[in-house]
């Protein structure tokens, strides 16, 4: 029986290959039976190793190659086949924009504007992203970092109900990250669907509601970021005092799970439980008198799983299809980034 309750997916694929080259060892297989959905209004990302098969994942999704085999849906339809009922619907921000550079940001959002059905004001789109004060300068003049927001200007254009981001914040710097940051969540918040890849391990682990990591064209893992990282062991780190008097025949307690490091009386323990072990070790510490130097507690990073997992991968790991979750309520319009002119 099929279940009505859940939406239908905004974005999905099954079974999705994508080859470059002729068949055997004269060509290359980028993406290798992938499976994905993502809901309405969910703020999914895509990671992976170089190579791993994202952007090529990516311009399948939106409509740019077609998929050797496999089937794709975006809002329902086709992405390819579909793609003159769907291409008014989405929005593409591709990792080079490639703007003429003798444009000023005007005439270049004009020119778009003029390709974009429902095409929203130009000088709305850039204001959102902070471009507004230099609406008259070439595009060649703009900085690295300027020329990010100019894309993503350029793809909220046509009010898309699913955004496409391929690597947002290269480029940037700090402060400007962290107002595409804000202008991405308030965009999801209003409902509009946000399919990123990065290689900014922390934007996925403070943007997306679930991701999936890549390597070698398949999806190794996928969940939330707490699902994820509840695979890898916490971290506990600290340096035992010297062992004189009282304190020369002890030994550390039993942990039941976890595995031990030492380097001198330098002491790294790993657990997949982080509060219980700690507990323990601090009662420990606490009955014996031992001060524990340097004590350095921490659940495992987005980083160390993505390590762990890639190198899990490129020994064969057997690749998983991160479910597509429900949708989420609607919110409030999208904000203004940047600074005030």
């Amino acid at each position: 029986m099929t279940d009505t309750s859940r939406p239908r997916p905004a974005v999905e694929a099954r079974g999705l290959h994508r080859r470059y080259g002729p068949p055997g060892p004269g060509g290359f297989e980028a993406v290798r039976g992938l499976d994905l959905g993502v809901a309405p209004g969910e703020l999914f990302a895509l990671l992976g190793t170089n190579g791993a098969g994202k952007t090529s994942t990516l311009e399948v999704l939106e409509g740019l190659a077609a998929p050797g085999a496999g089937e794709v849906r975006v809002l329902g339809l086709d992405p390819l086949r579909d793609r003159a009922a769907l291409r008014p619907r989405i929005g593409i921000m591709l990792q080079e924009g490639g703007f003429p550079g003798e444009l000023t940001l005007a005439e270049t959002g004009r020119c778009w504007a003029g390709l974009t059905t429902g095409a929203r004001a130009v000088d709305e789109a850039l204001d959102l992203v902070g471009l507004l004060p230099r609406r008259a300068v070439r595009v060649k003049q703009l900085s690295g970092g300027e020329r990010r927001r100019l894309d993503l200007a350029m793809a909220l254009l046509g009010h898309p109900e699913v955004l496409f981001l391929d690597e947002p914040s290269t480029g940037l710097d700090p402060e400007a990250r962290a107002s595409v940051w804000r202008l991405i969540r308030d965009l999801r918040a209003a409902g509009t669907t946000v399919v990123l890849t990065t290689h900014y391990l922390e934007e996925a682990e403070e943007l997306a509601d679930r991701l999936a990591i890549m390597h070698h064209g398949r999806v190794v893992t996928g969940g939330t970021v707490a699902e994820v990282l509840a695979a890898h062991p916490a971290r506990i780190g600290f340096e035992l005092p010297e062992r004189t008097g009282a304190n020369a025949a002890l030994e550390l307690p039993a942990l039941p799970g976890t595995s031990t490091e030492l380097d001198g009386r330098r002491v790294l323990l790993r657990t997949p439980d982080l509060q219980g072990t700690l507990t323990e070790l601090l009662g420990w510490a606490a009955r014996h008198r031992v001060e524990l130097a340097r004590l350095d507690a921490r659940s495992a990073s987005l980083e160390e799983a993505f390590l762990a997992i890639a190198a899990a991968g490129s020994a064969g790991g057997a690749p998983s299809a991160p479910a597509a979750g429900p949708a989420p309520a609607a919110g409030p319009a999208p904000t203004r980034i940047g600074r005030a002119a």
